[in-house]
């Protein structure tokens, strides 16, 4: 044909329109086929297939300028709006010989939602409007098919009643089943034109009992009504819920296509079909679909029959089908990409009614993305810009059968996607019962209102993670992604009741041993057991290749957070070039340590005053615990030989490592009471003091970080000795640790030189001893605006930055991270007092400008200083850009983040704006 398909990308300028032009509505064959921001993606398609000659059906669009006026209007038709919708409509009945409303030959539109972005069954649809109880008539009439009529007017009063005039689907439902069971079937083909007339005429008077007033039969009002329903869906929960959860701006609006009615219920040479040009599951190359003879589309999409493969098409429709192939032959290559394509058979004659780019599982993106490069069809940056971050991160984590999911139900409740993948087991409601049933081979999930530090020996054996509050970098979400569990958070609609060890959601109860699943990818809770899928990233070939693209592409380095040797190995295997962070704080809570932790703490406030006593006891826990420093900074460095290892020293104020004071108090209380004795109850007012002691008004501020190496320096110097010691004796066995030690919370000059003078003579005297050299350095964790201000002078004596964004956004807007996003977080991000988390992805006005400054000042006084990031931050794709665009040397995130990471930094190399469509 001479006429060519012409995908294409606009700017801001053309999104909008033009407010003096004032052009809300465009004929297909006239429309900038290239301006999806203008006409959404299904007006786009159907205007650029008008303009290539494919069979596409007239039509016309109202632009999604005009949704945007429609809604600041107050849901009034912007100035003009109608008159052209209506100059447009003499248009299409000119080219379609038939006129909306004409009792003798009736005119038949589809009245379409389609944004920018696609999102799938989010907004409404609205099929053949124009039918009254006269054009039904004239229609049965020109068709020669009086239950074909009847059929299409009884789905227009169900779909219309439905969606714009706000009838429950369930009771619309209910009246059409109602009507099959007094006719003996099971299938709606099987009722005839009179059982059809009877349950139109139900549905109509429902449709009056329900809203007061009777069906509109004005087919002009009935257009005008379900052109404001499709831009009213543009603001419905499914949708604005949709739009947050991938991330697309809510101010894109809706374009509304009105099409010219085809049918494929006409009868046996009638049909209708969704395809994709590859198969979106596995990517494979081949025409994979379904399609429903004798049907409309939402019988397809809704489920209403069970379609049968499009392979069966070839069979049924030989030449049609021949035809459709080559269509979408000729659409995948124009647009360069999967094409999702709707179609419908009107006696014998193929109908193209949409082409976009088809949304696809993880694995399907990357295949298609490697295999397009292999054809030739794109080249290798394409394919890195195309593959989106949760394509990558979906790959690689266990995920529900799909058969097995579709079975399943519905889910009992929804909260946050804190931590993606699928998991499967035994609800339990206390971490003491997570680690018993576990250590005896059950799966179990933690349900917990929320989590704390004290409850993550509960949580490290479970195979999933579910709080009722919280969000997605709540303590619970933090600790799942770092051991690369799934994580549902913030579930509020699900009453997590600890003291009855039981859930509660939507009807459905379950108590301890109940099985459970998680779907931490999209947040859903299912009661019982689904089966799962396990990844193997060795089997993932493609992903591997893409991958290694990613990291010939990429400029910043990607680490890993990890704090165990397994879970260093784990991230080495998925691509980390080096460790940023080790915290060694979680090693005091590992089995058989928190004796020696809680006496070295009780021990040292005495210690200090001079207690001789107490400093034999002090010194006794250091040399302990030492012992198992140094084993753990053995394993940890020996898995990463050769590469950088990151090495915060003890970050947590020490309270966090004792019993709870209220605890405390009433077991001491009632101790008293019953006046009880004994070195039991000793030791618990030993640990109620010490813990009233430590007390502090606000302990994220308090006697932390580098404060607490400052006023307890033997603590960090035994962790230092540790380090030392582990690394001398790697050197020694032939291996190349790289150890880099830092000071965490640092916020002046004198902190930063202070620990570093006394720290460095402890290493050098290890390396003295054992007669052996390693290479180290010590450098500042920037957590506080201050450093970011002074970071000049912090440079003079820090060899490295790592920017702990988690602190550093607390500390910069002055919100406590678990009490925001507790309390008023989600009313700032629905009212739009935040644009994003800035503590899921990266405040670039605040803490990022915070973050540039200080890598400027920091470098001109150290041009060599290495910067990277250890926060949450690290593994977010936006955040990623960031810290490309800032010139930090690496990003440093959860090991099961490491190759979304690799993706999105390769992405920032090549200027591409990571998105989570």
């Amino acid at each position: 044909m001479a006429v060519e398909v012409t995908p294409g990308t606009t700017s801001d300028s053309q999104r909008n329109g033009s407010a003096a032009e004032q052009t809300w509505v465009f004929m297909a064959e006239d429309a900038p086929a290239a301006n999806r921001d203008l006409l959404g993606g299904k007006g786009a398609g159907l205007a650029a297939m008008t303009q290539a000659g494919l069979p596409v059906p007239p039509a016309f669009t109202i632009t999604t300028a005009a949704c945007n006026a429609y809604q600041s209007a107050g849901q009034q038709f912007p100035s003009g709006l109608w008159d052209q919708t209506l100059a447009a409509l003499k248009k299409l009945e000119a080219k379609s010989g038939k006129k909306l409303g004409d009792a003798s030959d009736p005119l038949l539109v589809s009245v379409r939602s389609g944004a920018r972005e696609s999102m799938p069954g989010m907004m409404d649809t609205v099929l053949n409007l124009g039918l009254n109880d006269e054009t039904v008539q004239g229609l049965a009439r020109q068709t020669s098919n009086e239950r074909f009529a009847w059929d299409a007017y009884r789905r227009f009063v169900g779909m219309f009643g439905r969606i714009v005039l706000g009838v429950a689907g369930e009771k619309i439902d209910h009246a059409f089943d109602s009507a099959k069971s007094r006719a003996g079937t099971k299938q709606d083909t099987d009722l005839n034109a009179q059982q059809l007339r009877a349950v139109t005429q139900e549905l109509k008077e429902l449709v009056q009992n329900e809203t007061g007033q009777p069906f509109p039969t004005d087919v002009l009002k009935q257009l005008e009504l379900a052109i404001k329903a499709v831009f009213n869906s543009w603001m419905g929960k499914r949708a604005v819920d949709y739009r947050n959860q991938f991330k697309i701006p809510h101010d894109l609006g809706t374009a509304v296509s009105v099409v010219t009615m085809v049918f494929g219920n006409m009868g046996d040479d009638s049909g209708t079909g969704v395809a994709f040009t590859r198969n979106p599951s596995t990517g494979k190359r081949e025409i994979y679909g379904e399609f429903l003879p004798n049907a409309q589309g939402e019988d397809v999409v809704a489920g209403i029959r069970t379609p049968i493969t499009i392979g069966k098409m070839r069979e049924l429709w030989p030449d049609v089908y021949q035809q459709f192939e080559q269509i979408a032959d000729r659409l995948e290559k124009t647009y360069k990409d999967v094409q999702d394509l709707e179609f419908t058979v009107e006696r014998g004659k193929l109908y193209m009614l949409q082409t976009r780019n088809a949304k696809r599982t993880g694995k399907a993106a990357v295949v298609t993305a490697v295999e397009m490069v292999s054809e030739g069809v794109i080249t290798r940056d394409e394919a890195l810009k195309r593959v989106q971050p949760m394509h990558v991160q979906q790959i690689l984590v266990p995920q529900f059968d799909p058969e097995a999911l579709r079975k399943s139900g519905a889910p009992i409740g929804q909260g946050l996607a804190a931590s993606p993948g699928a998991a499967v087991g035994k609800v339990v409601f206390d971490p003491d019962r997570s680690q018993q049933l576990a250590a005896e081979g059950e799966p179990v999930v933690l349900a917990r209102r929320e989590t704390s530090p004290e409850d993550f020996h509960g949580m490290a054996p479970a195979v999933g993670i579910l709080t009722s509050r919280g969000g997605s970098s709540s303590h619970a979400a933090v600790v799942a992604r770092q051991m690369g569990k799934p994580c549902i958070a913030g579930a509020e609609e699900i009453n997590i009741d600890v003291e009855r060890q039981q859930l509660t959601a939507n009807g459905t109860t379950l108590r301890e041993g109940d099985w459970i699943s998680l779907d931490g990818t999209t947040g859903q809770v299912f009661a019982g057991r689904i089966p799962t899928i396990a990844p193997d990233l060795e089997r993932e070939t493609e992903l591997l290749t893409l991958l290694k693209w990613a990291d010939d592409t990429r400029k910043i380095g990607v680490w890993a957070n990890a704090d165990t040797p397994d879970e260093v190995a784990r991230a080495r295997s998925l691509g980390a070039t080096g460790v940023g962070l080790v915290r060694t704080e979680h090693m005091f809570r590992e089995e058989g340590r928190p004796p020696f932790v809680q006496e070295m703490i009780l021990a040292a406030p005495d210690a200090k005053r001079g207690d001789s006593a107490a400093r034999a006891r002090y010194l006794k826990s250091l040399d302990t615990l030492r012992e198992f420093q140094t084993g753990d900074f053995y394993g940890i460095l020996k898995a990463m030989d050769g590469l950088p290892v990151v090495i915060r020293l003890i970050d947590p104020p020490l309270h966090e490592f004792l019993p709870k004071h209220e605890k405390l108090l009433e077991e001491v209380t009632r101790a008293d009471a019953k006046d009880e004795t004994g070195p039991e109850v000793d030791e618990k007012r030993r640990l109620l003091e010490a813990v009233s002691r430590l007390h502090e008004q606000n302990p994220m501020l308090g006697l932390r970080g580098c404060r607490l190496g400052i006023l307890f320096p033997e603590i960090v110097e035994m962790q230092v000795k540790a380090i030392a010691m582990a690394a001398a004796k790697l050197k020694k066995e032939g291996l190349n640790p790289i150890p880099e030690i830092m000071i965490p919370l640092v916020g002046t000059r004198n902190e930063m030189a202070l620990e570093r003078e006394r720290l460095e003579g402890v290493v050098k005297d290890v390396f003295a001893s054992q007669g052996t050299d390693v290479a180290y350095k010590f450098g500042a964790c920037m957590e506080v605006p201050r450093a970011c201000i002074v970071a000049g002078q912090i440079a003079e004596t820090a060899e490295f930055f790592s920017y702990g964004t988690n602190d550093l956004t607390q500390t910069s807007y002055g919100y406590s991270r678990d009490d925001a996003e507790g309390k008023f977080l989600g009313e700032y991000l629905k009212e739009k007092v935040l644009p994003h988390n800035p503590f899921e992805s990266i405040d670039r006005e605040g803490v990022g400008e915070l973050v540039r400054m200080g890598i400027e000042r920091g470098r001109k006084q150290r041009p060599s200083l290495e910067v990277g990031i250890c926060g949450e931050q690290g593994g977010d794709p936006a955040s990623v850009a960031f810290c490309h665009d800032v010139g930090m040397n690496y990003v440093s995130c959860a090991p099961g983040r490491i190759p979304v990471a690799r993706l999105a930094a390769a992405q920032a190399a090549l200027g591409h704006t990571p998105t989570d469509r």
